[in-house]
């Protein structure tokens, strides 16, 4: 086989949670243009029905839009159930629905630590483990989860220490799942981007930029279609040998 042979996706069906926009778009349209059929799953269904009709455009590929709250387990299912009505199969799940407050630890309420930890942990979790029931009767499938240098870190000028507390566990919880269910078939990897211009990063802030872009050795920000080709070599057999590893994409600013 040729090596450019074990990057392709065709024949199989990606699950990528909060799919629609920033980096979960760069990521679904990158799995279709791999090959994948593509089932993007978000709480705004409207949102995700019209990014997949445009990435089924694209592409050529069947890409579809359904309802996914990530914290509800009867949503998860749906979605999973969704994708097996749509292609007839699921094959990876990309964990990337992901939430960030930025708050002084004396100042982050109940509240707000528990919605982080509700989307960032226990869904990825839930999702995880839905999936990999049917993944494990299919007789294997690939999980890449979204983490982040938050995990390795502590980031600054910003306070977030929910969210950096959750990226720890979606990376040490990729190893607990790596190491259980590689005898199922079923790798389990991560991706820890560093600061990506998303709606979610404001990375030309003057507040910001200091510290997040002009600390780091190569001086810039990553577009979200730069981490895209990490999440296809995860997906694909590109990877065949990797389970439980954490891959940093950070322009070097963990390097500091």
């Amino acid at each position: 086989m040729n090596v450019l042979d074990t990057f392709s996706l065709a024949g199989r069906t990606a699950l990528v949670t909060g799919g629609y926009r920033g980096l979960g778009l760069a990521f679904s349209r990158g799995l279709a243009q791999a090959g994948a059929d593509v089932v993007i799953g978000a709480r705004d269904v409207d949102a995700c029905t019209e990014v997949a009709a445009q990435l089924a455009a694209e592409t050529g590929r069947t890409v579809v839009g359904t309802a996914l709250d990530v914290t509800d387990r009867g949503s998860v299912q749906a979605a999973v159930d969704a994708a097996l009505a749509a292609t007839g199969r699921l094959d990876v799940v990309v964990n990337n629905a992901g939430a960030c407050i930025h708050r002084p630890a004396l100042e982050v309420p109940d509240e707000e630590w528990r919605a982080v930890f509700d989307t960032n942990v226990d869904g990825l979790w839930k999702v995880s483990q839905v999936a990999a029931r049917h993944l494990a009767d299919a007789g294997g499938g690939v999980i890449v989860n979204i983490g982040s240098i938050s995990a390795e870190i502590v980031n600054r000028p910003q306070w977030q220490p929910a969210y950096n507390a959750s990226k720890a566990a979606v990376h040490q919880l990729t190893r607990s799942l790596a190491a259980e269910w590689a005898p199922l078939g079923i790798r389990v990897n991560a991706i820890a981007p560093g600061y990506v211009r998303t709606e979610m990063a404001p990375v030309d802030d003057p507040a910001f930029k200091p510290r997040w872009i002009d600390d780091a050795p190569m001086q810039r920000y990553a577009l979200p279609e730069e981490i895209a080709p990490t999440v296809v070599f995860l997906a694909s057999d590109a990877s065949s040998f990797m389970t439980g590893s954490v891959v940093t994409v950070d322009g070097g600013y963990t390097l500091f």
